[in-house]
């Protein structure tokens, strides 16, 4: 189940950026936060989505997608290993080829979001 609003530090995470700057959007209007009881900013997951923008996902079929950003990224020989930590309380790791890892671009602290399928993992940036 999607939560409806995430804390700075994870929208932060969902977004590739850092909380520095995150909270500097705010200051300048960029982005649209809310304040919890304690005076915390808060991101809604729309405003979040909204940030992110359409990333060519949509002529996929999968419809289980986990967003986050990636944590590790572990390359041997032809094969390597993405783990994503994703904003929704879980980790995913997937096996992907060099050349997968290679043509996306995938690195530490990149954004990422893993498209669940059957017993597949792929990643789209």
């Amino acid at each position: 189940m999607r939560r409806e609003v995430y804390t700075a530090s994870e929208a932060a995470r969902a977004l590739g950026i850092s909380l520095y700057t995150l909270r500097r959007w705010d200051r300048q209007g960029r982005i649209r936060t809310t304040r919890d009881r304690s005076n915390r900013r808060q991101v809604s997951a729309g405003e979040i989505q909204r940030l992110r923008g359409s990333q060519g996902s949509a002529g996929l079929s999968a419809r289980n997608r986990l967003v986050g950003v990636i944590s590790d990224v572990r390359v041997e020989g032809l094969i390597a290993q993405v783990e994503i930590q994703v904003t929704e309380p879980a980790r995913v790791v997937a096996i992907v080829t060099r050349e997968s890892i290679e043509d996306l671009g995938l690195k530490p602290g990149g954004a990422a979001t893993a498209v669940v399928k059957a017993t597949s993992v792929m990643i789209e940036r």
